[in-house]
């Protein structure tokens, strides 16, 4: 795992100390070494720069960046299937000079082209120049694991693993887009493409940039989607042999995110799909593999008494440790920098405590993202089906009629009198909801402001944009739900979040549920597989029953929980009052201030109900204070 970052200037404005700049700024990603190449040539100056966390051949025969021939390469992530790239590759005569994969992916691209993306079996981001084509190719792994952001501006090409390396270029202008701000208060995060400065993009998962320097423009090409296999016709096959590929699948992808020249270790909830990886990794081993839970005091969200029963029984070598107010006090403050544009889900906290955990004992550490949305765990999709199989019922000619009653202010009241909690959000979200598909619920029931709400919230109006939630697919309610929550939720939020926390700590976090091997047959399994009348996540947790008892893991849901609520009421409280006052709220000219106000005294009233809302405010707030008050 590693940083990378670079540019192609055709203002030639940047010098080989911008670059080290920039390099400087992703440290944290790789503290191992570092590299840099950085040429004046023809009509534009070019600049890679890479830092290293080793992991695979620990010599320096790993330094990047690393050329061949008329190839040079920076690259982020891990390729586990590089020896049997490398060994189709010694069979077309080429020779090896290190243990490393960032040598056998740069032959095969020699080799192959871009053609060589479909022989991997990993999570990447790479920046590839190719001086006989003159040509600069841009990479992003199938799955979204690693991250890459990019700007072309005023002849100037920025790509960076963290966007916060590029305020270290003279021809960066920070100009918050406010359409990107709409989507952060919507969804807590930015979805890709979109970032939050104007100009600045995400690379989409599953796709590369061609940049053609001799005509100074670019192409954004894909070559793989998700979605693809949504579309395809479900696989007419037995529960047995579903049952019986998903699990050789599974401990294919395990085994691979063992491959490691460090210590690696495993990050525990004792729910199911953590369990499966642990379980799976442990039976096939005689030595304790490490694993690493966060618990919390406050006994709703704490899930490692679970972690701790399912590790005493695989017999792990596991390590516990509770997240307290101090914890979060301690390590809030350092938010801004860890997430370089607003973040707003609070188990960052956490997921950051672990990553720290892990770290002492630990080089990488396997996380288990992505089998709600891969196996349909999620409780929501009942919902979202049940809501839809009713709303269908009602004739449309009375959706408008319906959705005018339900906004209207005097049944809200009549409502809050007869009992219900929070009625106008209530009735207003319900009313939003009349008449729209599935993948719009689910892009509704993923807001935390709705459209009415940022129209209070803030003073200028957000453009729609395009999103994943706007995705051209019709392959049935289920898979329709689960691609898209793929292509938003895990990808612009889950993934983020892990990415950025672990490389914090100069941590690697490997994803073994997001083997595209995985994803792919997951994707053509019958819906009665991932979701019936028995179980969500069907197929996995009966998987996960051959290891572990039933009774052990059979628990209600809890997912990753923060107790925001108890720890605001009394330690955090001063960030609200400092960072959400008046002052610095008209400062920003994004909101109107005394809608804000109103969240914020609520909450200081006793009213749990905004309590998201404002914490998207004070994470929004803070980034500013540290990427556009002062200089970064």
């Amino acid at each position: 795992m590693c940083g990378i970052t670079g540019f192609l200037d055709f203002s030639k404005s940047a010098s080989i100390e911008d670059l080290n700049g920039m390099v400087n700024s992703l440290e944290h990603r790789g503290p191992d070494d570092c590299g840099v190449h950085f040429s004046e040539l023809s009509g534009f100056n070019l600049g890679l720069g890479h830092t290293r966390l080793s992991i695979l051949d620990l010599s320096n025969h790993g330094h990047q960046p690393m050329s061949f021939e008329h190839l040079t390469m920076v690259y982020n992530g891990e390729v586990y299937n590089f020896k049997e790239v490398r060994a189709e590759l010694e069979v077309s005569g080429y020779q090896f000079e290190s243990g490393s994969d960032t040598e056998v992916i740069l032959k095969a691209f020699h080799l192959w082209g871009v053609k060589a993306l479909h022989k991997f079996n990993g999570m990447f981001a790479i920046a590839l120049f190719d001086s006989r084509l003159s040509k600069l190719y841009l990479f992003r792994d199938r799955s979204g694991v690693k991250p890459l952001f990019y700007s072309y501006q005023n002849g100037v090409l920025l790509f960076s693993s963290e966007v916060k390396s590029f305020h270290n270029h003279p021809s960066f202008k920070k100009v918050i887009d406010h359409n990107a701000v709409g989507q952060f208060f919507k969804y807590g995060y930015i979805p890709e493409p979109y970032s939050i400065f104007e100009g600045t993009h995400k690379l989409l998962a599953g796709h590369y940039i061609e940049f053609d320097i001799t005509s100074a423009s670019f192409e954004v090409n894909k070559y793989w989607d998700v979605v693809d296999y949504y579309n395809l016709p479900k696989l007419d096959i037995s529960e047995e042999d579903a049952f019986a590929e998903t699990e050789k699948l599974l401990s294919s992808a395990f085994e691979y995110r063992m491959v490691a020249d460090v210590p690696v270790g495993v990050f525990l909830s004792g729910g199911y799909d953590s369990s499966a990886v642990a379980a799976i990794l442990q039976s096939n081993r005689a030595s304790k593999l490490k694993t690493f839970t966060i618990g919390f005091e406050e006994q709703k969200y704490n899930e490692a008494e679970h972690a701790k029963k399912v590790a005493n029984f695989l017999g792990t070598d596991h390590v516990e440790y509770y997240c307290t107010q101090k914890d979060a006090l301690d390590i809030l403050p350092t938010l801004p920098d860890i997430w370089d544009e607003p973040f707003g889900d609070p188990s960052s906290i956490p997921t950051t405590l672990v990553s720290q955990l892990a770290r002492k004992e630990v080089t990488v550490s396997l996380s288990a993202d992505g089998g709600d949305e891969i196996f349909a765990g999620y409780s929501k999709y009942n919902g979202i089906r049940a809501k839809h199989d009713a709303f269908s019922k009602l004739p449309s000619f009375s959706h408008k009629p319906i959705e005018h009653l339900l906004r209207n202010k005097q049944i809200h009241k009549l409502c809050e009198k007869a009992g219900m909690h929070n009625a106008e959000d209530r009735l207003n979200r319900f009313s939003t909801m009349l008449g729209a598909d599935e993948q719009r619920l689910l892009a509704l029931s993923s807001c935390t402001f709705t459209e009415l709400e940022l129209a209070l919230l803030l003073k200028q109006k957000p453009e729609k944009l395009t999103t994943n939630f706007d995705l051209d697919i019709d392959a049935g309610w289920l898979s329709n739900v689960l691609a898209t929550d793929y292509k938003t939720y895990m990808l612009d939020n889950i993934l983020t979040k892990v990415d950025r926390a672990t490389m914090s700590v100069s941590l690697e976090g490997r994803e073994p549920l997001l083997d595209y091997r995985i994803i792919e047959f997951a994707a053509q399994l019958p819906d009665h597989l991932k979701l019936n009348q028995k179980a969500n996540k069907y197929i996995l947790k009966e998987i996960v029953h051959k290891y572990i008892p039933k009774e052990i893991m059979d628990r209600p849901k809890m997912g990753f929980g923060v107790p925001l609520f108890e720890w605001f009421k009394d330690e955090l409280k001063e960030y609200f009052m400092t960072y959400l006052s008046r002052e610095r709220l008209n400062e920003s000219g994004l909101f109107n201030v005394e809608y804000a106000i109103k969240l914020r005294d609520s909450y200081l009233a006793g009213e749990q109900a905004n309590i998201n809302k404002l914490w998207y405010l004070l994470v929004f707030e803070m980034w500013r204070e540290k990427w556009m008050r002062q200089k970064p």
